[in-house]
């Protein structure tokens, strides 16, 4: 049962990242997903937490990216246990006193007392940070006062450099995770965060022998704050085949539990798939033909009576489409993970979603089960199964 009383939150505030390689990743953010770069660590900050760390921003979405500059740091205790990944979510609150005082009395492991700094203008950051289910995974909550910078020691380029948001990014639209062992993280999620229960699914790939031999499955529970709208999206893999399941391949590619997907909100998904398809540095999960040669039928099913967007051009770019009622829909598209992007298991099997949500607020059944396969798909080619 969830708790009764709010934490406040006012949503995702920023990811922070830690990685191998910096300027690979400053390459995907600013030429591949055209985000603007913002900012970085300062030196002090650099030579005290022993990394570098570069800020990427489009629209509401800040993406933090740390990367080693020796031994004993974060980012370098990180990559030393697992590949490249998502070390940290910030939430923005309305009261972080408040919120600090909620999870400590409902047994969060809180790592630190409040924190609280004030710049030279006058602003003020307060923060602190709890432990996770996600593995290694921490989310820190924050609450800002005039205080413009992420956190203190970085600092704004004079100028930002490099892309435009020519795609349209707006906002993280959920966050998506894989686990071994579900139940205790929803547990977690309701009774420490005082989320609710917003969906759920089971589903195996067996039943349709047409589509993959054998198969695998899923368990899928949604988690959501219905006042700022934050989604989680947690996974578990289903029996007979647990092992083969991508979800486990994930948590053992990934060294233990953790977020497999952010998904990011774009204002028009079919400009801007066409548009980071012309880059080259992104790549997007296949979908059968099948998909589309029964699309109707889907749309049908669904009760969607009709779509703004040309059918022939979902095809060509791959697009996903689900809904549950007329002219209300969704559509969606999944990259492909870092480690088959740069052949390099190092770089992890964490992905993005790009999604634009056109009155419904779900998630499609259909399009979930097509994601599962187009994940199994991969990773059967690259003799990850």
């Amino acid at each position: 049962m969830a708790q009764n009383e709010s934490l406040g939150l006012l949503g995702v505030e920023s990811a922070h990242w830690y990685v191998h390689d910096l300027e690979r990743s400053r390459r995907f953010y600013t030429q591949g997903m055209d985000f603007k770069e913002i900012g970085g660590s300062d030196p002090d900050l650099t030579a005290r937490g022993r990394q570098q760390s570069l800020v990427f921003q489009a629209g509401d979405i800040a993406l933090v990216v740390s990367h080693p500059r020796g031994e004993g740091g974060r980012a370098a205790r990180w990559l030393a246990k697992h590949p490249d990944g998502v070390g940290t979510l910030t939430f923005a609150v309305k009261d972080v006193e408040k919120t600090f005082h909620l999870l400590d009395r409902r047994g969060a492991t809180l790592m630190e007392d409040v924190q609280t700094l004030r710049d030279n203008r006058g602003g003020k950051l307060s923060w602190f940070s709890i432990t996770t289910p996600f593995g290694d995974t921490t989310f820190r909550f924050a609450q800002r006062d005039g205080y413009r910078p992420l956190f203190p020691g970085m600092i704004f380029h004079e100028k930002p450099t490099g892309g435009q948001n020519r795609f349209g990014f707006n906002r993280i639209d959920h966050v998506t995770s894989n686990f071994r062992t579900l139940m205790p993280a929803i547990m977690w999620m309701e009774h420490i965060l005082g989320l609710e229960r917003f969906w759920k699914i089971e589903f195996h790939t067996d039943d349709a022998k047409d589509k993959l031999e054998k198969g695998s499955g899923l368990r899928s529970t949604v988690m959501w704050d219905p006042e700022s709208g934050v989604k989680f999206a947690n996974n578990e893999p289903a029996r007979p085949n647990f092992r083969a399941s991508q979800i486990n391949i994930f948590v053992e590619d990934n060294r233990g539990e953790g977020i497999q997907h952010l998904a990011l909100g774009v204002e028009s998904i079919i400009p801007a798939v066409e548009g980071m398809l012309k880059t080259r540095a992104v790549q997007f999960m296949d979908t059968p033909d099948s998909y589309y040669d029964h699309l109707g039928k889907r749309l049908e099913v669904f009760g969607i009576g009709r779509i703004d967007e040309n059918p022939d051009d979902l095809r060509r770019l791959r697009i996903l489409i689900d809904g549950n009622k007329e002219h209300s829909y969704l559509l969606q598209i999944f990259m492909k993970d870092a480690a088959s992007l740069y052949d390099d298991r190092q770089a992890g099997p964490f992905f993005y979603e790009v999604i634009q949500r056109k009155g419904d607020k779900g998630f499609g059944a259909g399009n979930f089960r097509s994601l599962f396969e187009s994940i199994e798909r991969d990773q059967k080619a690259a003799g990850r199964i």
